[in-house]
């Protein structure tokens, strides 16, 4: 521990430190989230809506999908509009039509341009003064606007119905018929959406910027980038720059260049030990990871045409039963299930290695047990959606069974808190082999930093409970970043590192120093940027400024670890020729030198693309963020959980041999058929939409009149050929996992790994090198 004292403190004081600014400014997102007003009232005392109408509008919204048909202050799904941006632009237009008629007898694009002028300052004033009285807490507007709301409801309530005068308009949003067959909980809904535009569009007390900090763009009534925008965004590039900076400089005079790479020994020594029972239980695993993930590669090919044929699927009608929104809530909910069961396995694998080569009592019952309570929570949670989206489930069960309604946390709490219960009893399987070996004398200092990894994976996921079915909005943007971002991004980031500075320093290949002591200035650095980073999601979502200006500051710094992750990716590229028998490990090695590449571009240079504020701005819900979601979430995790599923899958099939025709077809197509979904499709009209938000506002870079022109409608064709070669590179992946796990004696073209002769040697050498802390 001494060696390392200096980094464990600094790693303490980073968590100490982020996790104060976390929560202190967390505590403001709950004091200052924008009111929803007991009553909603006209001048003349007219009760329009009250807090419990529009948060039934709310359940109402997130019955049908939420944020997976269309988003809300910018998070959601991108085929459907903005409901916020595109609320708030007809109501304006409605309004000054209304007034027009009132004060000219005009419609309002019929006056001049004086008379243009005067309404559109009339406008501004009613629509950013704040007329909300806190002391009775009551929502007051005039008359006129009371009228614009109730005909701008009435166009929603017929688009979210079967009205046959915008059936053409719900194509073109991938929307079902009849989406909300309830006319109450239509009515409901509106007044949601009309509260969203309300926070978009009125300034805060005793401030010149809207409880949004002026999102969404809307010339209209003058929404437009603060000064606080600009600054911190302009903090947050020189920061990003003396960031890299320091990291190079660091890197240059820190660094120990004397240290000579540990001699490889003759055998794997994680090969020599007979396989546990717990481990040979994880072929399942291993074809459940790549069962979920053809699952859901087809499913993004199939989503992705309903952004060209909104209702059918090249002629088919399936959008009842299979609408986007659903398909949509499958893709995301099945690569976060494969992508995770992937890192389980690791850590299952890992699990009996540390222990010195054995099962603890009862550990394969419990790797049983954890497997089939993961397909049940899997099975149900898509029953669930399916039956949520489709309306046939009560709304009362709906965010319990069914839909909550939130990107990334789709599915219905009870399944959520089955996820939860399965993370913990991994814990709990995890820790049952590890705290043993934590006992032996040794160094120990990288597994406790796998060991605290471990722990954060199991418990973090529990900040998803922390809001609820009625929960402000803006809370719950708040605990669901925790998992999006802090849990996803930054824990299984830390677990990642640790786990495989752990197999190679097990491996003999790297020394127990430079394992230790690289994991655990890699864990500050994530976490320095991650932990108060995740509030750059939180931007527009009725946060205040310091929650702006944190989360420009501390996600610029993000970016800086990931400028080093070429020196990683060419250091393990470099261990295939450590050692001969590290040739058989030559493909999980290959994937993670594509998790490096994938992290500098996709995490790293196109995540800093939208994070500065005064970028968000402007492309927040537009398709340059789905271009960072896929080349970050499958660029990354993707392929570091298919890193591990072959990886382990080599272990456990002693006698595998990885058929080169197809891992070179999985892994380069995988890669080419990814680069061509994000350059030749989601760039190009993100960069067309951007211009758009610019000049016009945000409302219309979503809007059907845009996105239906012809130039998009190509650009979204041509995505079909980067999801085919995607499609082939995912097939060829999973026949090698499949043909691994059950026809594993199939011959091939290089010698196998396994030697029968090497038990003896297991007898000898022990599980591991020891040098990582594990068990002998």
């Amino acid at each position: 521990m001494a060696e390392y004292r200096k980094l464990w403190w600094l790693l303490i004081a980073i968590l100490a430190l982020t996790f104060s600014i976390l929560g202190y400014f967390g505590r403001e997102v709950y004091r200052e989230a924008p009111p929803i007003p007991g009553k909603v009232m006209t001048t003349s005392g007219q009760l329009l809506m009250t807090k419990d109408s529009i948060l039934d509008g709310q359940t109402a919204w997130q019955s049908v999908g939420g944020m997976q048909l269309g988003s809300i202050w910018g998070h959601g799904a991108y085929q459907a509009p903005d409901w916020t941006a595109d609320w708030l632009h007809r109501e304006l237009i409605t309004w000054l039509d209304l007034a027009a008629q009132d004060k000219f007898g005009k419609n309002f694009d019929a006056l001049e341009g004086g008379q243009q002028y005067q309404l559109r300052f009339d406008l501004k004033t009613e629509y950013r003064t704040n007329t909300y009285n806190a002391a009775t807490d009551t929502l007051t507007v005039s008359e006129r606007r009371a009228a614009a709301i109730a005909q701008t409801a009435d166009y929603y309530s017929r688009l979210f119905s079967a009205a046959p005068e915008l059936q053409k308009t719900r194509e073109s949003y991938a929307m079902k018929e009849n989406t909300l067959p309830s006319a109450e909980r239509r009515a409901r809904m509106t007044e949601f959406f009309f509260w969203t535009a309300w926070s978009a569009s009125t300034e805060r007390p005793d401030s010149h910027a809207t409880y949004t900090n002026n999102w969404p763009h809307e010339p209209l009534i003058e929404n437009k980038p603060t000064a606080e925008n600009i600054i911190w965004s302009i903090a947050s590039v020189v920061l990003l720059i003396a960031g890299v900076g320091g990291l190079i400089w660091a890197w240059a005079f820190l660094r120990k260049h004397d240290e000579v790479d540990p001699v490889a020994p003759q055998r794997d020594p994680i090969s020599l030990v007979n396989l546990t029972a717990s481990q040979k239980a994880l072929g399942k695993y291993l074809f459940l990871v790549v069962a979920l993930f053809c699952f859901q590669v087809m499913l993004g090919g199939f989503t992705a045409h309903y952004t060209v044929e909104g209702q059918k699927f090249y002629g088919i009608d399936v959008s009842q039963w299979f609408p986007y929104s659903l398909t949509r809530t499958w893709h995301i909910q099945s690569a976060l299930f494969w992508i995770a069961t992937g890192f389980l396995a690791a850590g299952l694998f890992l699990a009996p290695i540390i222990n010195g080569g054995k099962d603890p009592k009862y550990q394969k019952l419990g790797v049983d047990i954890l497997f089939w309570a993961l397909v049940i929570v899997v099975v149900g949670s898509f029953v669930g959606n399916f039956l949520a989206i489709s309306q046939l489930m009560p709304a009362h069960l709906n965010f319990w069974l069914g839909h909550q309604g939130y990107e990334y946390v789709d599915l219905g709490r009870l399944w959520q808190i089955g996820k939860f219960l399965g993370i913990v009893f991994w814990l709990v399987l995890m820790l049952r082999g590890i705290v043993p070996a934590l006992y032996k004398p040794g160094d120990k200092n990288l597994l406790a930093l796998l060991t605290a990894s471990v722990v954060a994976i199991g418990l973090f996921y529990g900040a998803g409970f922390f809001y609820g079915e009625r929960t402000h909005l803006s809370v719950m943007e708040y605990w669901r970043w925790w998992i999006v971002h802090l849990w996803v991004e930054g824990f299984f980031e830390v677990f990642a590192t640790a786990a495989l500075a752990f197999i190679f320093c097990s491996m003999g290949l790297v020394s127990r120093t430079l394992a230790t002591t690289a994991s655990l200035v890699s864990a500050s650095l994530f976490m320095l940027g991650g932990i108060p980073g995740t509030f750059h999601h939180l931007y527009f979502a009725g946060t205040t400024t310091p929650v702006m200006a944190i989360g420009a500051t501390f996600s610029a710094l993000e970016v800086v670890p990931l400028v080093v992750l070429g020196y990683e990716a060419w250091e393990n590229w470099h261990l295939k020729s450590r050692a001969q028998w590290m040739q058989h490990l030559k493909w999980p090695l290959i994937f993670f030198v594509a998790v490096a590449f994938w992290n500098m571009l996709g995490a790293g240079v196109m995540g800093f693309m939208i994070n500065p504020p005064i970028a968000l701005y402007y492309i927040q819900g537009l398709n340059t963020t789905p271009m960072h979601a896929h080349a970050a979430l499958f660029g990354v995790y993707g392929f570091l959980a298919l890193g591990f599923t072959l990886m382990v899958l080599r272990y456990i099939r002693p006698q595998l041999v990885f058929n080169e025709r197809l891992m070179k077809t999985g892994f380069w197509w995988l890669n080419i058929g990814l680069a061509l979904m994000l350059f030749t499709s989601l760039l190009p009209v993100g960069i067309i939409q951007f211009h758009a938000s610019v000049t016009e506002g945000m409302w219309y870079a979503r809007s059907e009149e845009f996105m239906q022109q012809d130039i998009l409608q190509t650009l979204r064709w041509i995505r079909t050929f980067g999801d085919v070669v995607f499609i082939v590179g995912a097939l060829a992946v999973s026949w090698q996992v499949v043909s691994g796990v059950f026809f594993h004696r199939s011959g091939g073209n290089t010698a196998a790994v396994f030697d029968p002769t090497q038990k003896q040697h297991a007898k000898e050498e022990g599980s591991c090198c020891g040098s990582c802390g594990g068990g002998k």
